[in-house]
């Protein structure tokens, strides 16, 4: 099937906030009495934010409400999102290359809206988008499939049409189960680009490296 979308995850791919991600869960995690220095960011990047808590509250020992977590690290990550989480390089670039080429562009991501919708204006970046999923809107989050299967229906392009780009292991495994090509862009400050080669089509060392391997899909 000839490519005619291409859906972001948002952390780690437009985002640079994965260092944010630490400073979050220790914000977090210290109102429960638990002082964290993000030793188990490898356990939580690109998973939903269920995932992620429910890790915590079994690491840690807590027994507060799952869903009052999840909640208050939704506020705090809007804060941190709001204000001072940056974009990586030549995002606006690449998104308006992409645009060019009239291709549907979609972003999927594990964040809520509230964090994630304000960040996109903030960097100007919500005109580029015709569907927008977050969180809280799919049942299941990454490494289940929901959220780019939402994203698909909801640009109506058939799974096999789309090209997903990731930067974590859980949200390449997403994109694999919903049957869509993925283009991984492993961070390498914290992750071994090797354990990607098998999982993802196609290993992209940043951003500014996706519209070639476009062209040669379209």
């Amino acid at each position: 099937m000839v490519l005619s979308a291409v859906i972001f995850d948002l952390d780690g791919v437009l985002a640079d906030s994965e260092t944010w991600w630490n400073e979050i869960d220790a914000k977090l995690l210290a109102e429960y009495g638990v002082t964290y220095h993000g030793e188990y960011h490898q356990n939580v990047v690109g998973v939903s934010y269920r995932l992620a808590v429910e890790f915590y509250k079994k690491a840690f020992g807590l027994s507060a409400p799952t869903e009052e977590m999840m909640r208050r690290r939704g506020e705090i990550a809007t804060e941190l999102f709001a204000d001072r989480v940056g974009l990586f390089p030549y995002v606006k670039e690449v998104l308006e290359e992409l645009w060019q080429m009239k291709l549907h562009l979609a972003v999927a991501t594990s964040s809520v809206s509230a964090s994630a919708r304000p960040f996109l204006d903030r960097h100007q970046l919500t005109g580029f988008f015709e569907v927008i999923v977050t969180g809280e809107e799919v049942e299941r989050g990454k490494p289940a499939p929901d959220i780019y299967v939402c994203a698909a229906e909801k640009l109506g392009i058939p799974a096999d049409a789309c090209l997903v780009v990731e930067d974590a292991l859980p949200g390449v495994a997403a994109a694999k189960a919903a049957n869509m090509r993925v283009a991984a862009i492993p961070d390498r400050r914290f992750v071994d680009p090797a354990e990607y080669e098998k999982e993802a089509d196609y290993l992209l060392g940043s951003l500014k490296e996706l519209p070639q391997l476009v062209r040669k899909e379209l």
